[in-house]
């Protein structure tokens, strides 16, 4: 029961545990006597590994595992990689805060024989490892000589499948190498230019039951207001354009001045189709800045080239 007792629903993996640990932490500063617990699990999508993401489903096999726990009232809180929470909720849940952000960059990853060498100076037919269909898409896009393998596991295990020689390089968010300690395996920052990041990547967010208010005056002390508008603009985007996280998407967001500018991209498989443009507009009403970013790459083809991914990576019944 919220009120001197929280309960956390958290991802077991060794990502999800720090990023949990931190929450708690925050919060038992912010609230000495709040009494917390995590409750630790495996989603689906922790579960099924030799299978590329694309073709079983979307982001919400990351998440609803922990959103039952929160309907079923076993839990009143669960932390989130904020990329990987959909844009829409279930029934009775809400996004109850948005935590500061970490840089949401992508980052190059190089096998030892490769070390001082950056994207564009690495050997053609490198084999580059990525998951996400975004990054895939768009490094085929500028890199078409490189060779794609796809690559399941928590981030230690994808590094360690990169020592072993499976791999050239990875591409790994910054963040999650960051809050695991592994700040030294980045060799480079990908370029906005090069690589738009997943919506929401870099912050948490903290999902929680519509409207109990106990529990949003407990977590609001980590709300992050600068951070929540950017990835709520991100987040209506996304929404607009109907996408998981399965599908290549990526944005970028920035204050200029009193206005938020938010670039936004939608490619093909292949990488031969990439439509990217941006829109601005103030701060304070960030969804109308994603959703009108949506309708402008909608009007340049987007719709087409999203229609034609989900008809290609769409789980068989």
């Amino acid at each position: 029961m919220a009120g001197t007792t929280l309960r956390i629903a958290s991802r077991r993996s060794q990502l999800a545990m720090v990023q949990t640990h931190w929450v708690r932490d925050e919060l038992t500063r912010a609230h000495p006597d709040l009494e917390i617990s995590i409750e630790a699990m495996a989603t689906q999508g922790d579960k099924i590994l030799d299978v590329a993401l694309a073709k079983i489903g979307d982001k919400g096999l990351f998440t609803k595992e922990l959103e039952a726990q929160m309907l079923v009232d076993q839990a009143d809180i669960a932390v989130h990689s904020l990329k990987d929470l959909p844009t829409n909720l279930p029934e009775g849940l809400m996004l109850g805060c948005i935590t500061e952000r970490e840089d949401p960059a992508d980052a190059l990853v190089l096998h030892e024989r490769h070390r001082g060498c950056s994207l564009e100076t690495l050997p053609e037919g490198s084999v580059v490892g990525t998951s996400s269909l975004r990054r895939l898409a768009q490094l085929r896009h500028h890199f078409p000589h490189f060779q794609f393998k796809d690559v399941r596991g928590n981030v230690i295990t994808r590094l360690e499948k990169l020592d072993a020689g499976g791999y050239d390089c990875l591409i790994l968010a910054a963040a999650g190498l960051g809050r695991l300690g592994l700040g030294h395996r980045i060799d480079a920052l990908i370029d906005p230019s090069i690589s738009l990041h997943a919506v929401g990547q870099g912050a948490l967010g903290i999902e929680c039951r519509l409207g109990d208010s106990a529990v949003l005056e407990q977590i609001k002390v980590l709300e992050h207001t600068p951070t929540a508008r950017r990835c709520l603009a991100e987040r209506a985007f996304l929404r607009q354009l109907e996408g998981g996280c399965q599908v290549p998407i990526g944005v970028n967001s920035r204050f200029e001045g009193e206005e938020l500018v938010l670039t936004g991209m939608v490619a093909s498989l292949d990488g031969l189709r990439l439509i990217r443009d941006e829109a601005r507009g103030p701060q304070q009403d960030p969804e109308a800045i994603g959703i009108s970013l949506a309708q402008l790459l909608r009007s340049q083809g987007a719709g087409e080239i999203l229609e034609e991914i989900f008809a290609a990576v769409r789980p068989e019944a």
